[in-house]
């Protein structure tokens, strides 16, 4: 008698494989953080109940997690790398319970071969937990449909409390469900449990609503500027359906170009068949990608928005692929191999020599430009700052990207500053400024990627150093970064932008 395969050890060997890989990614010493990914551990060393322009809840783990294993960007990563084991478990587990462990397997693969997944598990950004939290909602949420009981649902209201404090388009969610109830005919049985979950769920909103109330509602603005609000410009036809032209093709890549035939089918077939379970794992993608498409139509959207809501297609498409013939399910082995090995090109170290290829090579280069560059220009910070007998000086940069990432890589972390030269509002307009220097004597360090100056914004005494610091990307020439050493802050008049 043949015995059957250990699809679970299969899941946690891959799984596994793929952590090894993603730690010696962000072990490489030639890529630093991710410029977000700066930001959001910034916060975490300014611990409040909510940001600018999202929860805490990024915050919060990178607190605990660089409290563990130090302000380094394994520190910072190691979050990802937890969260995308536990989406692809997840997935695992509801393909299981749905079908069989051998669906279950498939869809935590399929799950792992795409782009929207390499991104949330590799980069520590709001998505990550967003999804992680939002995949494991609409599995206890499925759990309490198909048990009716009280308990799931409980489970399920925690999981979405955590999702808002991750991102609040969380909020999805609710819609999505209530749709749901209703197409499958289980409201009357199931609308006390349904408000049992909302309000539980709605208790992550508290500290948004704590920080809004005390802020002028400051993210809602900002939220309501990226939607497209505030804008008086003439609606144009042309520029809208370039947008969401950009926008759908930009999704076929989260799912992975190599899996849309899948995709297409699974998609087909649970449309026609109407089979409540193919419906409920379609739903959440579907109205997903519809909300952020209707609004292409009025500003840019990017790319990673709306897939926090696409897991659940993992699993659709493998319970398809489990019914064809096995030219389809060689296709989708060869399909999720390729989507798999394409990222490590990139993510690893240059073992094979594939990345001398021009190509490869100015691919690489540009996917990486925003997290390159930065601890060798920290560096030289230091390095200056005890040649010219500055060591108490302030940091200081036009962007908050610059100033984060400084701040990240400097010894002792120190806090950075933003200098508004026509940005639009960021989490730095709230904290304390340039301003507590003015008078002061101090020396202030300008460093930046596209200006010579601070120009009629900063206005200093004295000049005391200037330099262009180039910076190399794998021995090759990348950018120049302008650093400028400046004594006494007379004059300190900032951009006060009216944007959000």
């Amino acid at each position: 008698m043949q015995k059957s395969p250990n699809y679970t050890l299969y899941f946690w060997l891959v799984t596994i494989g793929l952590v090894i890989a993603k730690v010696i990614f962000t072990l490489r010493p030639e890529i630093d953080l991710f410029t977000e990914e700066a930001q959001y551990w910034l916060w975490s060393q300014n611990m409040a109940w909510h940001y600018y322009s999202k929860p805490p809840l990024v915050a919060v783990l990178n607190y605990v997690s660089t409290a563990i294993l130090g302000n380094t960007e394994l520190g910072v990563r190691i979050n990802a790398i937890a969260l995308g084991i536990g989406m692809s478990w997840i997935t695992f587990l509801f393909g299981r319970h749905l079908y069989s462990s051998q669906i279950g397997f498939w869809s935590a693969m399929i799950l792992q071969a795409m782009p929207m997944w390499w991104l949330a598990s590799t980069f520590h950004m709001t998505d990550t937990s967003l999804t992680f939290f939002w995949g494991l909602s609409i599995y206890l949420a499925y759990r309490g449909l198909e048990s009716g009981k009280s308990s799931w649902w409980i489970w399920a209201g925690a999981a979405t409390a955590l999702g808002l404090m991750a991102k609040i388009v969380m909020i999805l969610i609710f819609p999505f469900l209530l749709f749901f109830l209703f197409y499958n005919r289980t409201w009357k049985s199931q609308h006390k449990n349904y408000i049992l979950y909302v309000t539980i769920s709605l208790l992550g909103f508290i500290p948004a609503m704590v920080w809004n109330w005390q802020n002028d509602f400051d993210t809602f603005k900002h939220l309501a500027a990226l939607s497209g609000g505030g804008k008086s410009e003439a609606f144009d036809a042309g520029k809208a359906f370039s947008r969401f032209f950009e926008y759908l093709g930009g999704q076929f890549v989260m799912i992975s170009v190599l899996l849309l035939p899948i995709f297409g089918a699974a998609f087909r077939k649970a449309v026609k068949s109407k089979d409540m379970v193919k419906i409920y794992l379609l739903l959440p993608a579907l109205m997903s990608w519809a909300a952020f498409a209707g609004l292409s139509f009025l500003t840019t959207i990017e790319v990673n928005w709306p897939v926090f809501a696409y897991g659940s297609l993992a699993i659709l498409m493998a319970a398809w692929i489990s019914e064809q013939s096995l030219i389809w399910q060689r296709f989708r082995n060869w399909a999720i191999g390729l989507s798999i090995i394409l990222p490590l090109v990139f993510l690893l170290p240059d073992f094979t020599f594939l990345k001398s290829i021009p190509v490869i090579k100015n691919a690489e280069k540009s996917a990486f430009r925003r997290m390159s560059g930065y601890e060798p220009l920290a560096d030289r910070l230091v390095a200056l700052r005890d040649s010219l007998g500055v060591k108490d000086a302030f940091v200081f940069s036009e962007t908050y990207h610059m100033a984060s990432e400084l701040s990240f890589y400097l010894p002792e972390h120190p806090q950075t500053y933003m200098l508004n030269m026509g940005a639009r509002k960021n989490q730095f307009d709230l904290w304390p400024g340039l301003e507590q220097f003015v008078g002061t004597g101090k020396v202030g360090i300008f460093v930046s990627w596209n200006y010579d100056s601070p120009g009629e914004f900063a206005d200093f005494q004295d000049l005391i150093y200037e330099e262009e610091l180039p910076i190399s990307f794998r021995d090759e020439s990348f950018r120049v970064a302008k650093i400028q050493v400046w004594r006494k802050l007379l004059v300190f008049n900032p951009y006060v932008s009216e944007t959000y």
